[in-house]
């Protein structure tokens, strides 16, 4: 019974292919390309890969996107399945003005950040970032309650919108230190400071809200250049969304 998990976010195709539709299932394989690269699938990392008896995915970057992936499953007998925002789904509540137009990418990864704040028997509430193209920012209460969140420009497009905006400034390759001496340190470390700054102002905001400390979870492919400069305890969790896919998946397979 395996299950193949897909993300497709903004950039890049994330697939992990599981033993079974479980959490905690035995990882197969996996493997991540950039979008541009998607017509190729069937033909090189899943060539070999054997058929998945199910699949379920999370899809940002819309329609035109979601049909190329779907021909390149073609080869499988497989129904190609695809995530939409509910009002509830395993054990958490969207609090969205209009649920189903909550991003897909951030349903699945509160409800993976769900899980986890329930695992010790005794739940508690979750803050879920998000490091990509975006950023965003999402909380959930010790009742699975989605409370709302930020979206923020991630640092590339921080970046890139200075250096669009102010004449002689140039994407920077510079690091994040406390008091930056150079153009380039000051551009790199402002971005990554107004990021951190947006999540330790929901943390304490999140606190306040429902008097517990609440479980900070970290996940996307730049969340390793933002980790470092926040005093907050946090836990990086790269499978947030395939966590998710695959709570989502036991539950429907469950009713």
């Amino acid at each position: 019974m395996s299950f193949l998990a897909i993300d497709v976010g903004n950039t890049r195709l994330k697939w992990a292919l599981y033993a079974q539709p479980r959490p905690g299932a035995a990882l197969l394989a996996q493997g991540a390309v950039f979008l541009e690269t998607i017509d190729s699938l069937a033909e090189t990392d899943w060539a070999t890969l054997a058929p998945p008896h199910s699949m379920l995915g999370s899809v940002v970057a819309g329609q035109v996107v979601r049909r190329r992936v779907e021909e390149q499953m073609e080869q499988w007998d497989v129904e190609p399945r695809w995530v939409v925002p509910s009002l509830h789904e395993a054990g958490v509540s969207n609090g969205y003005e209009h649920p189903s137009r909550l991003g897909a990418d951030r349903w699945v990864s509160l409800i993976g950040a769900r899980a986890r704040a329930c695992a010790s028997g005794v739940a508690r509430p979750a803050l879920v970032v998000m490091v990509g193209t975006a950023v965003t920012v999402d909380a959930i209460d010790t009742e699975g309650r989605f409370l709302g969140g930020l979206i923020l420009p991630g640092f590339g497009l921080m970046l890139r919108a200075l250096e669009m905006g102010t004449a002689g400034l140039k994407v920077p390759t510079g690091e994040v230190v406390d008091f930056p001496t150079n153009t380039s340190d000051a551009l790199m470390s402002g971005g990554a400071n107004a990021l951190a700054g947006a999540i330790e102002r929901q943390h304490r905001k999140l606190i306040q809200r429902t008097g517990v400390e609440p479980l900070l979870l970290m996940t996307g492919g730049a969340a390793v250049k933002l980790a470092p400069i926040t005093d907050l305890r946090f836990e990086t969790v790269d499978t947030l969304i395939f966590d998710g896919l695959l709570v989502m998946q036991s539950h429907r397979l469950a009713l």
